[in-house]
């Protein structure tokens, strides 16, 4: 018999699943505002355009208008002069990712267009961020 054939099975070591911090950041977040400012929860939504698919998916989507950099979360309330605010969301440190270049440049485009467009680094990051917005005056239309 071969020294293979006497050798026992080695199983591989199960892999850890990847914790979506980001995304139970940004649960939480969902559960602070529809506690403290229901009507900004009314409001906001998530646009999903992270996360990995297959190329088929993808090429389907981005032919319907999905586009790399969108920040995630859109409340379209005008206020302090702005027409909305954008949030492009990440983990609080250390688990934070960095902005990319085409997030970077979708945040200056949406800021250069009237809109206020921030990056938030976990959900009392963002709490506050969207508090501070609310309480500035409603944008008045000419």
């Amino acid at each position: 018999m071969s020294a293979s054939v006497l050798r026992p099975f080695k199983a591989k070591p199960a892999r850890a699943k990847p914790v979506d911090r980001e995304g139970q950041e940004q649960a939480a977040l969902m559960l602070e505002l529809q506690l403290r400012y229901p009507q900004a929860y009314k409001l906001i939504y998530h646009v999903p355009n992270g996360g990995h698919r297959h190329k088929l998916v993808a090429a389907k989507l981005k032919g319907q208008g999905v586009k790399a950099g969108v920040p995630d979360l859109v409340l379209p309330m005008a206020r302090g002069g702005y027409f909305g605010l954008y949030i492009e969301f990440k983990a609080k440190p250390p688990f934070d990712a960095e902005v990319s270049a085409s997030q970077d440049a979708y945040i200056q485009a949406l800021n250069a267009q009237g809109y206020l467009a921030i990056v938030c680094r976990g959900s009392i990051d963002a709490v506050e961020a969207i508090r501070a917005y609310l309480l500035q005056p409603a944008t008045v239309a000419a």
